[in-house]
């Protein structure tokens, strides 16, 4: 069984290596109003950054505040995503959201995303993954570890956590690295896993993190 002080010690060389090579914390999501990241990042569970941009080109030219959102129309709103995973419950969700926050307080937000981790969480479609995303990404508030599939992976390949729930993981990592570094972990991880270890099984022991912790090559969890 991992000591919790080996734990610690491996996610500290982590951290390292991801301070160093991303510094500073960015969504490869595109977009232009602060609403809009908030639906590409509702658009973007278990669907790529890439497909998401694809699909949010042509659909930010037409919508841009989260009253233009909550004025779509249901169908051709579903239609305009369906592209991406599970667009049906996805555009339902987006259309509420919007709504909510478009509405003037006390009853929603007055058009503006709010700056609460607890608020974001009463939007449907946003739970503490999303929501803290969206903090990290608009406010530079990083008040949790964001757990994505990329983050599972690697907390379980690194032997960082016994869960495979996603709040679960995303506890334990808080529990291991620093606050003051918490801004780096979900940026840095999906940026490894997606250019350097991707998910397939493949010889990785010359990897930055791999090395760092050799055992971690022959260890692939499955990501969903």
């Amino acid at each position: 069984m991992t000591s919790p002080s080996e734990r610690h010690a491996r996610a500290a060389r982590i951290v390292r290596y991801l301070k160093r090579t991303y510094p500073k914390p960015k969504s490869e999501l595109k977009y232009t109003t602060s609403f809009q990241f908030v639906v590409s990042v509702v658009l973007s569970a278990q669907c790529t950054d890439k497909l998401v941009n694809k699909v949010t080109g042509p659909l930010f030219k037409k919508y841009k505040t989260p009253k233009d959102f909550a004025k779509a129309d249901l169908q051709t709103f579903t239609k305009e995503i369906s592209n991406v995973s599970f667009f049906r419950n996805k555009a339902k969700h987006i259309i509420a959201a919007a709504k909510i926050v478009a509405a003037p307080p006390p009853g929603g937000f007055g058009g503006k995303v709010p700056k609460d981790a607890g608020l974001l969480q009463k939007l449907p479609g946003v739970g503490y993954k999303t929501a803290h995303v969206i903090l990290g990404e608009l406010f530079d508030a990083w008040e949790g570890i964001p757990t994505d599939t990329h983050v599972k992976r690697f907390a379980r390949k690194f032997d960082l956590t016994d869960h495979t729930d996603l709040k679960k993981i995303s506890k334990d990592l808080e529990a291991l690295v620093p606050k003051k570094d918490w801004k780096y972990v979900n940026n840095g991880l999906v940026l490894y896993g997606r250019y350097i270890c991707k998910a397939y099984t493949h010889d990785c022991s010359q990897h930055p993190l791999t090395r760092t912790w050799p055992p971690a090559k022959d260890r692939w969890p499955r990501t969903l």
